[in-house]
């Protein structure tokens, strides 16, 4: 395949390498010049553009499918809307037009769309429950990852991410050293997120439908943060409840958002389509991270 990764940053660059080493022809795309050097040392070729200017992207060869993998940077609503939306638009829009279109479009989403479940599970059937500006501008994002493309000949799969971590995202210091808030992680290894996303395109699978990319066992975040420091020979961080975080008068309006917003991600449909995780659970994604601390404290 000829594949296209628009927003070409922490899964983009390791989806690319891993469609590089299977053979594919990859170009990424990023609009800073680090971002640029970041892919070519990744091992594929690059063009530099923002990915919501239309004659930017022209400078991107035909391909037989885009994945748009961009971020706003973790800034507010507006900077959301303009890559996700008006990128999003762009982007289908301009590859839609070209006398060879792609045949897929792959969006990664966020879980974060689904809202509060109250602890309970959730899947691609759930109803999306979007609670802040953001998670709306995602949720609108989707609709048009899936019905847009259609319009232009060809089809769009939305790969809703949980929480990404691995190399440079292990965070392990906030578990560590605590205090931990209870509550629900759902996560995946960034490997597996870009993995996923490779399966799909290889595979042919899922166009025109939601996938959720998260590991087999959301991950109780007391007990994850006691088996963190068991495996690092530390002591158990300390404990916080849910309501002692939620009584502090410091705790800003989005901090108690995410304190509230509370759901467990099942990973049914992708284990059904085939994939077979690099990292299942943190147990074993989290093994390097550990080893390296270790070692430093030794």
């Amino acid at each position: 395949m000829d594949v296209a990764i628009l927003g070409c940053g922490y899964v983009g660059l390791e989806l690319g390498r891993q469609l590089s080493d299977r053979g594919h022809d990859v170009i990424g795309v990023r609009r800073s010049e680090d971002g640029i050097e970041a892919i070519e040392n990744a091992g594929f070729a690059a063009v530099q553009t923002d990915i919501t200017d239309q004659e930017g992207l022209e400078a991107v060869p035909d391909v037989d499918a885009i994945v748009f993998a961009a971020s706003s940077g973790g800034r507010g609503a507006e900077a959301a809307r303009e890559v996700y939306i008006e990128g999003l638009q762009t982007a289908i829009e301009q590859f839609g037009e070209r006398d060879q279109p792609p045949a897929r479009l792959v969006y990664t989403s966020s879980t974060g769309v689904l809202g509060d479940h109250d602890g309970g599970w959730v899947d691609e059937e759930t109803p999306i429950g979007p609670t802040t500006e953001k998670t709306e501008v995602l949720a609108e994002a989707e609709r048009i990852a899936r019905e847009l493309p259609p319009e232009y000949g060809y089809e769009g799969t939305v790969a809703r991410f949980a929480g990404l971590y691995g190399p440079g995202r292990y965070r392990l210091e906030r578990y560590l050293e605590g205090p931990v808030v209870e509550g629900y992680l759902n996560m995946v290894h960034r490997d597996d997120a870009a993995g996923a996303i490779r399966y799909l395109l290889e595979e042919d699978l899922a166009r025109g439908a939601v996938v959720q990319i998260v590991d087999d066992e959301p991950a109780d975040k007391w007990v994850f943060a006691d088996w963190l420091a068991d495996a690092a020979g530390v002591e158990h961080p300390p404990k916080r409840t849910k309501a002692d975080r939620l009584a502090d008068d410091d705790l800003s309006a989005a901090a108690r958002r995410r304190l509230v917003t509370s759901k467990r991600c099942a990973n049914e449909k992708l284990r059904e389509l085939g994939y077979e995780f690099a990292y299942p659970t943190y147990r074993e994604g989290y093994r390097d991270a550990i080893d390296a601390y270790v070692a430093d404290a030794a």
